[in-house]
């Protein structure tokens, strides 16, 4: 028996037959089950072994559909990391809920709720996708330093962050650095980490190391603390693209407070638990 354990393994065996897609927004990963009419509850042993790319699927995170809590949302989404932990948001798996909501719904518009608020996703003219991720809250500087990493931007998008700014995003050891900041003493509840580097204007070059998922090729959620965490310190304008290693986010940070996140959500494949 692999290293889950038996237990995790007949817990598991109460999905079979479930109905999954498997999805990405930018290469970060997803396993979509839908709970809406038959209600399922994940064990954080269930996810962790769904989300093995050896032992299960493989995914960054599982996403849940759930019936809708608050008028006008079409569905309650949760986001569950590949160590089974819950995130409160996910700006990918968002976009790739709203492409499933559009096309089941013959509409270019909906509303996914989370655990951090409503977001309003609609279709751009060019298939892209755009989500209201909410208010960018809690920005502050802190007093951090690790290894060459210091004085990073801490910026709430439902999700906390940590956006560090570094001449060169791609030369810095964040498998290294990354778990030291996640398990920092000033993140009670931990913390994703952002590496940003400043190409050309209004560009940032990101790399990310997921809370409860470790380095994944896109975070949009992330792209969103980066956007805000560069226009507070003068780097950008509010309108910024952003490439990470799985492809390019536009954000645009409005004066509101809120940031809105474009970009692509794409289906691999679908099938059933076996």
């Amino acid at each position: 028996m692999d290293s889950f354990g038996l237990g995790a393994y007949i817990s598991a065996m109460n999905l079979r037959n479930r109905p999954f897609l498997k999805m990405h927004g930018l290469g970060n990963d997803f396993v979509v089950l839908d709970g809406r009419s038959a209600p399922l509850s994940l064990g954080k042993d269930q996810a962790r072994l769904l989300a093995d790319r050896h032992f299960g699927i493989g995914c960054d995170q599982i996403v849940i559909l759930e019936a809708p809590q608050t008028p006008p949302a079409d569905v309650f989404v949760r986001f569950l990391n590949s160590d089974g932990s819950e995130s409160g948001a996910c700006g990918n798996g968002t976009r790739c809920v709203a492409r499933l909501l559009f096309d089941e719904k013959r509409t270019d518009s909906c509303v996914v709720e989370t655990k951090s608020g409503l977001l309003p996703c609609r279709r751009m003219h060019d298939g892209q996708i755009e989500v209201d991720m909410g208010e960018a809250r809690d920005i502050a500087d802190l007093d951090l330093c690790e290894g060459p990493l210091d004085r990073p931007v801490y910026v709430n998008m439902g999700n906390p962050h940590a956006v560090f700014f570094v001449q060169d995003a791609l030369a810095v050891d964040l498998p290294r650095h990354g778990p030291v900041i996640e398990h920092h003493a000033l993140f009670p509840n931990r913390t994703n980490v952002e590496l940003v580097s400043v190409p050309g204007p209004d560009r940032l070059r990101l790399r990310v190391w997921e809370r409860g998922a470790g380095i994944t090729l896109a975070c949009g959620s992330g792209a969103c603390a980066a956007a805000v965490a560069a226009h507070r310190r003068g780097l950008t304008s509010r309108l910024v693209e952003i490439e990470l290693d799985g492809g390019v986010l536009h954000l645009h940070y409005l004066e509101n407070g809120h940031v809105l996140m474009t970009g692509p959500a794409t289906l691999v494949a679908e099938g059933r638990l076996s």
